[in-house]
């Protein structure tokens, strides 16, 4: 019996860098609940953006946050895994002649560290994602603990971040696309997979009773860590290699569906 749902948010269960989840899925939360089974949000994103997304049910399910480098539930940090201060600076020195053509936000567990000076950027981060943030000048003069870097690259960063940004560190780092858009850098130890099994040991659920749906590549870690997963149709071919199965992607709210009529209907 399935006793955890896993979903990937952007590109999955809803459009790219919007702010809202649909009733249905609201609603289904709560049935699920009922039933003794956990929804957890899977993200790049950061908690506070998550937080937001799922703000009817926000204290109802869990959270693999930063692609697993921040890991809550019941309001509880459960994890938190930070990067090391010579990749960091690495990176930011690879990143900040892009400024212009891509920006960037740093992530800690209390919110976001960001240098843009671009209002359509901070907009977006503001109003799209509604990260919790601060502006600075340079986040490598700040104290706090960085848990991870994106870079974004409004349309697509997918050319620069194959060809370049993630050949350039990972061997060093986690390096991966995270939507069409995001780059993502983490520690090497970080995976959406490793997250999932950090939770499901923390719960005392085993993989076998893990259910999880995703869409890029930061999602791969996460099928092979269920013991079913989906890959929305919408799905680049590495994730729906190593899904069990594929669905219909957010357009088709293929998540609801999949989880009404083979764990609610299936209960019922």
């Amino acid at each position: 019996m399935i006793k955890l749902i896993a979903s990937d948010v952007d590109g999955t269960l809803i459009q790219d860098s919007t702010p809202d989840l649909y009733e249905e899925m609201v609603e289904t939360i709560y049935k699920l609940k009922e039933k003794g089974i956990l929804f957890c949000a899977a993200s790049g994103r950061q908690y506070f953006s998550l937080r937001n997304v799922f703000r009817d049910v926000a204290d109802e399910i869990a959270y693999i946050a930063e692609n697993g480098a921040h890991i809550c539930y019941q309001n509880k940090n459960i994890s938190i895994t930070p990067m090391k201060k010579e990749h960091i600076e690495g990176i930011m020195a690879m990143l900040r002649p892009y400024y212009g053509e891509c920006e960037t936000v740093i992530s800690t567990a209390k919110g976001s560290l960001v240098e843009s000076k671009n209002q359509d950027f901070i907009d977006l981060l503001t109003y799209g994602y509604h990260n919790q943030f601060r502006l600075v000048g340079d986040v490598l003069e700040e104290k706090e603990e960085i848990i991870k870097i994106a870079v974004y690259r409004k349309e697509s960063i997918r050319k620069l971040g194959e060809g370049s940004f993630i050949p350039a560190w990972e061997d060093k780092v986690k390096a991966c696309m995270a939507g069409e858009e995001w780059v993502d850098f983490m520690d090497r130890s970080v995976d959406k997979g490793n997250g999932l099994k950090t939770l499901e040991n923390f719960l005392g659920i085993h993989k076998e009773e893990t259910m999880a749906f995703g869409d890029n590549n930061n999602d791969i870690g996460m099928m092979l860590a269920a013991g079913t997963s989906y890959a929305v149709d919408t799905a680049v071919e590495e994730v729906k290699e190593a899904a069990g199965h594929v669905c219909p992607g957010w357009k088709d709210k293929g998540v609801y569906q999949i989880i009404k009529q083979k764990i609610l209907e299936g209960i019922d």
